[in-house]
């Protein structure tokens, strides 16, 4: 099942607009009406005014008149500002070591275990540290992630200090071999300290060890929009984050918030999730998210 298949919220808010552009051409209502249809879309209002700048502006230079003209022009400048970005996940460490932050309830963890498993069917095996050691249920969950993919887990007693957990599974992963560490940490906190402290600290620490921290990556729900894009701002100030993770684009996600992430974090989204299954976690496809949007 591909991308087109998947994206049913995304495409039907461009449809519309593509519908009416094509039968009637190019208007100032035209404008008018791209303009609705990004903003529905959740691209945010900066990143649909900055992408519908450069489209007037070549539309006007290339002198374009003809609506499908427009479309495939709107498509590449899409697919321009996606792409281009190295989306591989770095490898380099004895231990590689890759952190994943968010806030609770975006799907780190289920990510954490999918990805497990994709490196686990490439001959790469993992240690999962459960760093989010202020939910027990976190730890459980991330136990069965485990025994699904055949990694190891490290966890600590409930409310241990989240980075001495990391550190442990990192020092384990290094002794016994183990080529890659995923870390959980928390989306937030039952204690005082304030969360962004706890994951610049995690990020310290897990440096300190035997391992290289080659990712950082912050998962976000996609259907909660502009919401989620909001709160995952905050976390662009507590560590280097490397890249995004877009959880359940499948659903009732708009497509533009690919496009306001991208433009608004500055950080690529490096893999979506496009359903519960344990191989519906893919490399992003810039080309193809555009075309499964218009088509």
């Amino acid at each position: 099942m591909g991308l087109r298949d998947r994206l049913t919220t995304a495409r039907g808010t461009f449809s519309g607009f593509l519908t009416s552009v094509v039968s009637r051409g190019i208007d100032d209502d035209t404008w008018e009406e791209l303009e609705d249809a990004l903003i529905l879309a959740d691209t945010g209002v900066g990143t649909t005014t900055a992408l519908l700048d450069r489209l007037k502006e070549q539309a006007k230079a290339e002198k374009i008149t003809d609506p499908e003209e427009l479309v495939a022009l709107l498509k590449a400048q899409m697919a321009e500002s996606l792409g281009g970005h190295d989306l591989e996940l770095g490898t380099d460490g004895s231990p590689a070591v890759w952190l994943f932050v968010g806030v609770n309830g975006v799907g780190k963890t289920t990510t954490i275990g999918k990805l497990a498993a994709r490196e686990a069917q490439s001959g790469r095996s993992a240690v999962l540290a459960a760093g989010d050691t202020f939910r027990a249920a976190a730890a459980e969950q991330l136990g069965l992630w485990a025994d699904r993919s055949g990694a190891q887990l490290v966890r600590g007693a409930e409310g241990a200090d989240p980075s001495s957990v990391i550190f442990d599974a990192i020092e384990h992963a290094s002794a016994a071999g183990v080529p890659l560490v995923l870390a959980d940490t928390a989306g937030r906190l039952h204690t005082r300290t304030n969360l962004m402290e706890e994951l610049s600290k995690i990020y310290r620490v897990a440096g300190k060890g035997p391992g290289t921290v080659t990712e950082v990556l912050l998962v976000i729900d996609a259907s909660t929009g502009q919401n989620g894009l909001a709160q995952a701002r905050r976390f662009t100030e507590s560590a280097e984050l490397t890249g995004v993770v877009l959880t359940k684009l499948d659903g009732s996600a708009k497509g533009g918030i690919v496009l306001a992430v991208q433009d608004e974090l500055e950080i690529p989204v490096k893999l979506v999730g496009l359903g519960e299954g344990i191989d519906d976690l893919v490399e992003f496809d810039a080309d193809e998210f555009v075309e499964a949007l218009f088509s």
